[in-house]
């Protein structure tokens, strides 16, 4: 085959973070279990630290403060005066908002349920149970049953027993039901992508999550047979979303007015580099640190998770890639648009799978998965894309 020149263009990551993510998430997950073997007490107390809305944890502080500092950088590059742009490039943003919205998050329920439902059922354990979170609002007895679950009381406090695949099925819901708008400003760039169009489509889908999140994620808990907490989701959306977009919108116009464009990217975006990804690792030491003993009991629990992650994130790919070159795109549209589709925004999917049922909780392991899959997945995806570039007129 012979290589279009446009390949030429070689492009690389330049992040010592971005480069080395896997192995630094790998470095977490270890030191989170070793964490919580020393100190045992730490991720409890933590977690304990938290704003309670009628007796019930809703927010975590610690987790909120590392979680905004995780969105606020990405949020604070996105120039919304490029949606107008969207108008001149309308099929590459349909077929990302319909990937996204209108397919994205139904492939993940049917893939996770046949999976973690079914198939890898055995090995997780079918009588394996999670204990998560009360939804916002909800005062039930112990012994109820609320879906799925069973109130029951663990240290005084009233939680929801529920079937540990289904805590695994809730984080696959919640990263499917996210469209990336971060780490995949790099994978367009790593494939020769249109960057200006991967902006402009990062800008609509950010906006498209304060309404679309809460609804599906609602909605296809509830057919999951899974606490519906609408409440904790909207705040969720407005605190991890809504907040981080407001305050990168409105600190952007205010350094460039008072620094000018060229200091705010040369300079203040260099400065803010590392700090998602290290407010993210610092995350997972949390997460791992309370949920390690799962993980040395049964070794093979991150395989059964990232198995349906895996085959959503080739088909989700393959849809767009496909439904591109079909539409007729430039190759350079048509990599982004592909890839916003199959990478998912993990930041959001762990705040919210943290809020929603708890640190400890499975589904905020599965959502930890999604990021220990992303990279590797990701940019086996834009090898391929960059050897099939003349499949483009």
């Amino acid at each position: 085959m012979i290589e279009d020149p446009r390949a030429n263009n070689d492009r690389k990551m330049t992040s010592l973070f971005e480069r080395y993510l896997t192995v630094w998430v790998g470095l977490c997950i270890v030191l989170g279990i070793l964490l919580g073997k020393v100190a045992p007490e730490l991720a409890k107390n933590l977690d304990g630290m938290s704003i309670n809305v009628n007796g019930a944890p809703v927010v975590s502080i610690p987790i909120a403060v590392c979680l905004f500092f995780m969105m606020y950088p990405i949020m604070v590059k996105i120039d919304f005066k490029s949606i107008v742009k969207a108008g001149k490039s309308g099929k590459p943003v349909f077929l990302t908002l319909f990937l996204n919205w209108c397919i994205k998050p139904f492939t993940m329920y049917a893939i996770s349920v046949f999976f973690l439902g079914f198939l890898f059922k055995g090995f997780i354990g079918a009588e394996e149970v999670d204990l998560v979170k009360m939804p916002f609002g909800l005062d039930l007895p112990v012994g109820a049953l609320h879906g799925a679950g069973t109130v029951v009381l663990n240290g005084g406090v009233k939680m929801l027993q529920i079937p540990l695949w289904r805590s695994y099925f809730a984080g696959c819901i919640l990263l499917g039901i996210a469209p990336c708008t971060a780490m995949v400003l790099v994978w367009g760039y790593l494939s020769r992508g249109n960057d200006g169009l991967t902006l402009v489509m990062v800008a609509i889908n950010s906006l498209t999550m304060l309404v679309l999140y809460g609804v599906l994620g609602g909605f296809l808990l509830g057919v999951g047979k899974l606490p519906i907490p609408w409440q904790a989701l909207l705040l969720s959306v407005a605190v991890y979303v809504a907040l981080p977009l407001g305050a990168g919108y409105g600190s952007r116009l205010w350094i460039i007015h008072t620094k000018g464009e060229r200091w705010f990217r040369e300079k203040f975006l260099h400065i803010l580099t590392p700090v998602t990804i290290s407010a993210l690792l610092l995350t997972l030491v949390l997460l791992f640190s309370f949920k390690g003993e799962v993980i040395l009991d049964n070794p093979l629990t991150i395989l059964w998770i990232a198995v349906p992650l895996f085959i959503q994130t080739i088909f989700i790919f393959v849809l767009g890639y496909g439904g591109a070159k079909l539409m007729k795109l430039s190759y350079e549209d048509a990599a982004p648009a592909a890839m916003i589709g199959a990478s998912n925004h993990f930041e959001v999917a762990i705040a919210t799978s943290v809020m929603l049922f708890g640190l400890s909780s499975g589904a905020a392991l599965a959502t930890v998965v999604g990021v220990l899959i992303e990279v590797p997945v990701m940019l086996m995806l834009v090898g391929f894309c960059k050897r099939t570039v003349s499949w483009f007129d």
